[in-house]
């Protein structure tokens, strides 16, 4: 008997949640579901520049877990790019950080100050 998959903690959902080509009907395309544990370990990695070891620390499981999350996810990724399917960005076993998590808001106060001119 596997273990049962531990909740991947997230700070959101996406803003969108789905994408595809444009100029295409979508219920003509096929579709392929990232799910949110993924998408957000795609955001932590490659928007937040977050190295593996972070991003599994911020989302609650090991390492290894995060490197086969975020390898499934850019196959996904990859696959809704260059065959013009849909992504659509649903699902998977995760629960919400506090709203006042310091990891989810460092980021944005990083962003702030440097819209700012640094200053706070």
């Amino acid at each position: 008997m596997s273990r049962p998959n531990k909740p991947r903690t997230v700070c959101g959902l996406p803003e969108y949640h789905m994408f595809g080509p444009k100029g295409r009907k979508a219920n003509h395309l096929d579709k392929i579901t990232l799910l949110v544990d993924e998408y957000e370990v795609i955001r932590l990695i490659d928007h937040q520049g977050l190295d593996q070891t972070k991003a599994a620390d911020q989302i609650g499981v090991a390492r290894t877990t995060v490197q086969r999350i975020y390898t499934i996810a850019r196959q996904k990724i990859a696959d809704a790019l260059v065959s013009g399917k849909i992504l659509m960005i649903e699902g998977g076993q995760y629960v919400f950080c506090d709203e006042d998590c310091e990891a989810c808001l460092a980021p944005l106060r990083k962003h702030r100050r440097r819209r700012s001119g640094g200053k706070k």
